[in-house]
């Protein structure tokens, strides 16, 4: 029975787990689903059973997702910072 679970496994087709950085030529896009705003924020965040301490994984955010994505990350415990993006009003306000 193994080996057939093996063998399915082998059959899936194989979709990356990271994604390639965006080209400078792009804007970021928020990471809430449905969302195509610009993105002005870094959210970056680890899971302290899955990741080692200094593994950041990053969600980007508009100004109107900003808060819903940190609180999801923060009441989880895996937040660990929030940074302006480079090139985004927020910086300039």
């Amino acid at each position: 029975m193994a080996a057939r679970r093996a063998n399915l496994r082998s059959r899936r087709a194989y979709t990356p787990l990271v994604t390639d950085p965006t080209p400078a030529d792009e804007t970021p896009v928020c990471s809430s689903r449905g969302c195509r705003a610009p993105a002005s924020w870094a959210l970056r965040w680890n899971n302290p059973r899955l990741h080692t301490p200094d593994r950041r994984k990053t969600w980007l955010a508009c100004p109107a997702h900003r808060s819903s994505l940190g609180d999801f990350l923060d009441a989880r415990g895996f937040l660990r910072e929030v940074a302006a993006l480079p090139g985004s009003h927020t910086l300039e306000a």
